[in-house]
This record gives C-alpha cells, sequence and structure tokens, in this order.
C-alpha cells in the first residue's frame, strides 16, 4: 500500500509511480494517437470530408459510460474498504483476546500463554498467506500440537489452526483451569476469527460478473476508437491529443476498478497486510509477556 499526504498537490500531480496508469497507458495512448492521427490525416488530406461532424452521439454516450464507470469504480471501492474493515476487526479481535488470556491465565503458566501467542500470530500470518493464494507459511513458529509440515498437509490453514486454539482451550477447562463462563467468553472472540476470513474468502472468490466487465471494455473500446468521428471536421488535428485524453481517462478508471476490487494481493494499492500482521504479532507478544 503506498502511503502519502494527500495536501502535497502539485508533488502528487507529477509522481510517478509503478502503478501509475499513466506509465501503464502510455504505449495503448500511443497507438490510439496514431490510429487518430492516421484517420485525420486521409480523411482532411485525401477524402476530403465535406459532411459536419457532431459531438452530440458522443455527449449523449458519455453521460451513460459516466454513470457506468462511477457505479463500477463505486463498487470496487467497497470491496476494497469491507476488506479494509475485516482487516480492522482483525487487529481489534486479536487484541481482545490476548488481553482476555493474559486476565484468564496465570502469569507463571508461560508455556500456555506462548501457545496462544504463537497460534493468534500463526492464524494471522496465515490468513494472509492464504487470501493471496500461498501455503509456505514463512513467518510461523511453531508450537504444540502446530507444526508446519502438519498444517501444509492440509487445504485451509487457518481453519486448522483456529480449531487447534479451540481444542487448548476446551483441555484447559476439562482441567479446571477454564470456568465455563471463560470458555463462552473466549468462544466469541475466535468465532470472529472465522467470519473475518469468510468475508474476505468472499470478496476474493466473488469477482465482478463477466459479462458486466465484457461490457465495459468493449463499450469504453467502441466509444474511444468511433470518437475521431465526430471531431475531424471541427478539430482538426487537435483530434489526436482530445482522443488520447479521453481514453487515458476512460481507460485509467477501470484500470484503477479492477485494481482494488481484489485487495489481498501485493500490488501498490492493495491492503498493508504485512504490516498489519506485523503490528499484531507485537501487540499479542507484548499483551501475553512472551
Amino acid at each position: 500500500m503506498i502511503y502519502y499526504n494527500p495536501r502535497q498537490w502539485f508533488a502528487l500531480i507529477f509522481k510517478f509511480h509503478k502503478s501509475d496508469t499513466f506509465r501503464i497507458l502510455l504505449p495503448s495512448m500511443l497507438l490510439v494517437g496514431l490510429y487518430t492521427g492516421i484517420l485525420t490525416y486521409f480523411g482532411l488530406g485525401y477524402f476530403h470530408w465535406t459532411f459536419t461532424s457532431t459531438t452530440a452521439v458522443h455527449s449523449l454516450l458519455g453521460v451513460v459510460l459516466g454513470l457506468i464507470l462511477v457505479f463500477r469504480t463505486n463498487t470496487a471501492y467497497e470491496r476494497w474498504w469491507e476488506g479494509r474493515r475485516m482487516w480492522g476487526m482483525l487487529v481489534n479481535e486479536t487484541r481482545s483476546l490476548a488481553i482476555k488470556l493474559h486476565a484468564f491465565l496465570p502469569e507463571a503458566d508461560t508455556e500456555t500463554r506462548r501457545f496462544f501467542a504463537k497460534s493468534i500470530i500463526g492464524y494471522v500470518f496465515a490468513t494472509k498467506e492464504h487470501l493471496r493464494g500461498q501455503v509456505v507459511l514463512l513467518d510461523f513458529e511453531e508450537t504444540d500440537g502446530l507444526i508446519k509440515r502438519d498444517l501444509l498437509a492440509v487445504k485451509h490453514i487457518p481453519n486448522k489452526i483456529a480449531a487447534c486454539i479451540y481444542t487448548r482451550c476446551n483441555q484447559l477447562y476439562q482441567q479446571g483451569k477454564f470456568t465455563g463462563d471463560q470458555l463462552i467468553v473466549l468462544d466469541k472472540e475466535i468465532k470472529a476469527f472465522t467470519d473475518m476470513i469468510g468475508a474476505c474468502e468472499r470478496i476474493k472468490n466473488t469477482p465482478i460478473p463477466y459479462s458486466y466487465s465484457i461490457f465495459m471494455k468493449k463499450f469504453i473500446f467502441i466509444f474511444t476508437m468511433t470518437m475521431p468521428l465526430g471531431f475531424i471536421t471541427s478539430f482538426g488535428y487537435w483530434t489526436i491529443p482530445v482522443v488520447m485524453i479521453v481514453f487515458y481517462v476512460l481507460v485509467s478508471l477501470e484500470l484503477i476498478a479492477e485494481e482494488i476490487e481484489e485487495p489481498f494481493g501485493t500490488d501498490s494499492n492493495d491492503l498493508p497486510m504485512d504490516e498489519l500482521s506485523v503490528r499484531i504479532r507485537q501487540n499479542v507478544q507484548e499483551i501475553l509477556g512472551v
């Protein structure tokens, strides 16, 4: 995720990064400009078009296209924000679970404290890699009942870790170290883990409908490719930069929406899951004193 100061207007205007749409679209913009230039050259120099071109059709279509793009970007941002809200909930729930375990467990029981600390932290890092389609567990620390080799043998690692946390809580209840009321309190926090990852999986596994995405791309392509026909006799060779700018604006909105609608990857504008995972690890270790 890119951190920036939104008040630095001019610095942001002239700043380019690897995911900037201008840099990505520059080759396509040049092709569109070449296409428009050829069409303008032959239309004015050879065929001597005499018809009066009009922008009325593209103006009407532009209103429709603008409404569709607004809906497209809003939908993509809602998915991004929902993912960020779920990870914010995970930060809060891990802190809450660690605080309650700190209150319930004796300070001398360092072994149990270390188990819960590593399990909670392991769940967070496993969730991060699960949402990214990875199963390497680079930041996972093994503990009792949670061996990396065994975890890699299952399809859903976060579920396995949550089950181990439930199992240890039940064992402590049977041993009389947790009361029934304490077990119910802990159950609420652990259940929130499953709710959170389920919501994230819903976002990840439910893309924008294929027909809608294809329609958007076709609409933008037809709109920009036919623009020279409506501008040549009115703007002459100024049609070239006009079409390039319109193409850049429309396609940039579509690219931005495509990037943020799946927020769990490693792109520049995706969620800062690495930083959040490290923060959770520091918080849990500090609370449980391990």
